[in-house]
């Protein structure tokens, strides 16, 4: 089997140094051969050095089950081995065993402390970006196999390698490998638009599809350059204008939930824009009430009214025997309206929903496809305030105790996911 290999790829497999302990992370695009090149280095190591033990994992199994372990079978199949004779694959012990006594551990790292007894010859971390950095250095701490003669005879190196999208933020992989790191540290970056071996047109639909900052991070593979803190990026006040309510257009209600305070917005749409013309920010409230807020203030809507939001909302509470859907549905046929619900089955990652939000506002071709109402005080509040915990991709929810002293921290996130649910569902964004 011949491989023709991406430039970081070959730099990637690669080392470049004397050290008994090489650590590098490949950090690409989406569809940048991240994982490829990870699988490809872990089964040259377990073919180079016989009796080596190597780690494969990630943050859950999940992803190592669908991921890399599939990026395993495929390079063991176009190399020509056979299952039971060339390598033996153990369900039960998650575990590859080759013909030379070399074995290749699955697992996930959620429970870090049940690795500390392995000795090993390699690890290999699936989405590097999503483990702790105290995982991390656990792991460093189990590259202590036994190196065998004939392993010397073939310059044998330690070896802990990972492959991931950027980080959102400058977390402890930017600290570690582009921040003086040590001379064994090597990042190789691996922009998508590198890959000779992707369909054409591919990275210019992402760049349709992506707004700048999220392009520039998760295809060509730039670090620190996305997240800054605010969830919300490269919204301007060419973003907000002046939008009039159409009796005649289709109304466009998408809901929060959450009783204290709950938050609708309300827009029209066109097959490629979404225009918030107004908002329903109410304390102590009801879904009813809310209902009747709307038809308040539209009380002669001629066109279609289409309930979008939170997919949660279709489960029943156990105040009401009926959903807040169902409850949505009858209330406004009390008011003469038979409104259509458009809900998800269920609520995607809310990564997805901010990346769709924020390729809205503006793609990384300059488009500008979401307009927000000067009269949507709410969310003009959120988008210019929601943050992201100092250091991760967790939104910044304020405590009890920070509402308490301010009110306005009480209408943080609410308004923003009112609105995200209703891009997520006509604009998605699949990760």
């Amino acid at each position: 089997m011949k491989y023709n290999l991406l430039d970081a790829q070959r730099k990637f497999l690669e080392i470049p140094h004397d050290y008994t302990l090489d650590v590098a992370v490949y950090q690409g695009g989406y569809g940048s051969g991240k994982t490829f090149a990870g699988a490809l280095l872990g089964i040259l190591l377990a073919l180079k050095y016989p009796k080596i033990k190597g780690l494969v994992g990630a943050q859950t199994y999940t992803l190592v089950r669908d991921t890399t372990l599939q990026t395993y079978f495929e390079h063991l199949e176009s190399m020509g081995f056979t299952q039971d004779e060339d390598y033996f694959w153990s369900t039960s012990e998650q575990k590859l065993s080759f013909y030379n006594g070399s074995e290749i551990l699955f697992r996930h790292f959620d429970e870090p402390n049940k690795l500390k007894s392995l000795n090993l010859g390699f690890v290999e971390i699936e989405e590097m970006s999503d483990i702790p950095y105290d995982t991390f250095k656990m792991l460093l701490a189990r590259l202590r196999q036994k190196i065998y003669d004939n392993w010397k005879l073939k310059d044998f190196r330690y070896r802990i390698f990972g492959h991931t999208n950027p980080e959102i933020r400058q977390g402890w992989i930017y600290k570690t490998f582009f921040i003086n790191p040590a001379p064994n540290y090597r990042h190789i970056t691996a922009p998508t638009t590198q890959n000779i071996y992707l369909p054409d047109g591919f990275c210019d639909e992402l760049k349709k599809l992506y707004d700048k900052s999220y392009y520039n991070t998760f295809v060509l593979g730039q670090t620190g350059h996305y997240s800054e803190n605010l969830v919300v990026k490269d919204f301007s006040d060419k973003n907000i204008k002046e939008i009039k309510y159409h009796e005649d257009f289709d109304l466009y209600i998408s809901c929060d939930f959450n009783v204290d305070p709950m938050c609708w917005v309300l827009a029209h749409k066109t097959q490629d824009k979404v225009f918030y013309f107004d908002e329903i920010a109410m304390e102590n409230t009801t879904t009813a009430k809310a209902c009747d807020e709307v038809c308040a203030r539209y009380p002669h809507h001629k066109a279609n009214i289409i309930i979008n939001g939170d997919a949660s909302g279709d489960n029943r509470s156990c105040t009401s025997e009926y959903t807040n859907y169902v409850i949505i549905k009858k209330r406004f046929q009390s008011h003469g309206y038979d409104p259509q619900i458009r809900i998800k089955a269920f609520n995607p990652p809310i990564k997805n929903r901010i990346a769709a939000f924020n390729a809205k506002i503006r793609n990384a071709k300059g488009e500008i496809g979401l307009y927000v109402s000067p009269k949507c005080e709410k969310l003009l509040y959120n988008i210019r305030n929601l943050k992201y915990v100092e250091g991760s991709s967790k939104i910044d929810v304020p405590t009890y105790q920070q509402i308490k002293q301010s009110k306005e921290l009480k209408f943080l996130s609410h308004p923003f996911d009112a609105a995200s649910y209703l891009v997520d569902f006509y604009w998605p964004i699949v990760m």
